[in-house]
């Protein structure tokens, strides 16, 4: 069953209740998102558009919720030019491009994070309103070893999943 059904069923099932939806739902789903692609669960990232539409903050990885938010005014992250221009993108040769690394430093394991080789990025809309960024990455030492790029099919699936998750994003527990 491609992503997007099971992602859909799971928003029903989430959405119907009314009420606010707990964090760990979203690690879950970014589950779900990695297994489609083949990519490890520290390789999605799910980010919530916050405080007046000003940031991007971290929903997934947890770990990364700490560290501090992308303003939407920053000229090298990915993750903020998806949301501002409201584009989804795929670069497979992500170490040449100029984007925000410092998020790459944090580990996420036991050692250091590895560099991001091979990256897609979504905006997540809800009723036409950006309201996050889903992006889905291959790290490695190597764009050679990280496995294969990503394709446009992959962008469409990663775009269709990331309506769903925003359907349960715009009720986040905070």
């Amino acid at each position: 069953m491609p992503l997007a059904a099971d992602l859909t069923k799971v928003a029903d099932e989430l959405t119907k209740g009314g009420g606010k939806i707990p964090l760990p739902v979203f690690a879950k789903m970014a589950e779900q998102v990695s297994k489609a692609f083949s990519v490890k669960a520290d390789e999605v990232a799910i980010l919530s558009l916050m405080e007046g539409d000003k940031f991007l903050k971290f929903v997934i990885p947890e770990k990364f919720q700490q560290v501090g938010n992308l303003p939407m005014t920053s000229t090298t992250s990915l993750a903020v030019r998806t949301a501002r221009e409201k584009r989804p993108e795929v670069i497979n040769n992500f170490t040449t491009a100029k984007h925000t690394t410092v998020f790459e430093a944090i580990p996420l394991g036991k050692e250091r994070g590895e560099p991001i080789q091979k990256i897609m990025s979504a905006p997540i809309t809800v009723e036409g309103k950006i309201t996050g960024v889903i992006q889905v990455s291959r790290k490695g030492k190597s764009v050679a070893a990280v496995g294969p790029d990503f394709t446009p099919k992959d962008l469409s699936e990663l775009v269709a999943a990331g309506g769903q998750i925003g359907r349960c994003l715009k009720i986040l527990e905070s």
